[in-house]
């Protein structure tokens, strides 16, 4: 109960920190995100170099650059803020001689791109859509945590996550399909994204099995202590991570090809 508790409330502070800086979109939405992926880019040197700070200090910095070119003032989500990121992504795996650190700009950088891709749709539609892209993650990981606990069951992957069961997947999925056909008869959210939910809501799962893949690797609880009740950013963002990128697809394919 007590970790319920610490869970609730934190979760609670950053869903109310998270839906206010959405709603001013922005300059606050964008500080918002640039602000979650330098703590996430130290998490993510912490856990394949731990106790490097040379190359947490040039991880961080070689990423501020696309960051940057990602605000509203500069050039905005694009194909050129794509491309610094993988530039970042070339640098760092370079000076620090560690792909995988290279790979953590990928991880962090392109996912924020998306959600400042989604928000800067036209008109409501922007805060329609980073909304649900944000929020499915967020139903699927309350619908996962209340039908893991109260069903139980078969195990998905012990050895990676103990405590991911098959019936907190389906949960989760059910909560993440639920809340965008809420979303669709409410506020209009196109049907096609309610029928893409399901899919991006096991994506959110296997974003949380990525993360606690690399934790058990590198033989840690958490990815970090600054949220409690949660650890680190990665630890609460992990299913955003392959979600937003996904859904910023899937909302701009129909100009894309058209």
């Amino acid at each position: 109960m007590n970790d319920l508790a610490k869970r609730t409330a934190s979760g609670i502070i950053l869903i109310a920190v998270a839906a206010a800086c959405l709603l001013l979109g922005g300059f606050a939405f964008w500080l918002l995100t640039v602000v979650a992926a330098l703590l996430m880019m130290a998490e993510w040197v912490a856990l394949h170099t731990p106790g490097m700070a040379r190359n947490k200090q040039i991880a961080q910095f070689s990423l501020v650059v696309p960051l940057a070119i990602l605000g509203p003032l500069a050039a905005g989500p694009g194909f050129f803020a794509l491309g610094l990121i993988a530039g970042a992504a070339f640098f760092i795996a370079i000076v620090t001689r560690n792909g995988q650190l290279g790979w953590g700009a990928i991880y962090v950088g392109i996912p924020v791109l998306a959600l400042l891709m989604l928000r800067s749709q036209p008109g409501a539609a922007g805060l329609l859509l980073a909304f649900w892209a944000m929020a499915l993650v967020w139903a699927t990981d309350i619908g996962a945590y209340f039908a893991g606990r109260t069903i139980g069951g078969p195990k998905i992957a012990p050895s990676i996550s103990p405590s991911k069961t098959w019936a907190g997947l389906i949960g989760g999925v059910i909560a993440a399909t639920a809340f965008a056909f809420a979303l669709h008869v409410w506020a209009g959210l196109p049907f096609r994204l309610v029928m893409w939910t399901p899919l991006l809501a096991v994506l959110a799962q296997v974003g949380d099995f990525y993360e606690s893949w690399l934790k058990r690797r590198a033989g840690v609880k958490d990815s970090g202590s600054l949220l409690p009740g949660h650890g680190g950013v990665m630890d609460r963002l992990d299913g955003l991570v392959p979600v937003a990128p996904v859904a910023a697809i899937l909302v701009e394919l129909p100009r894309w090809l058209g």
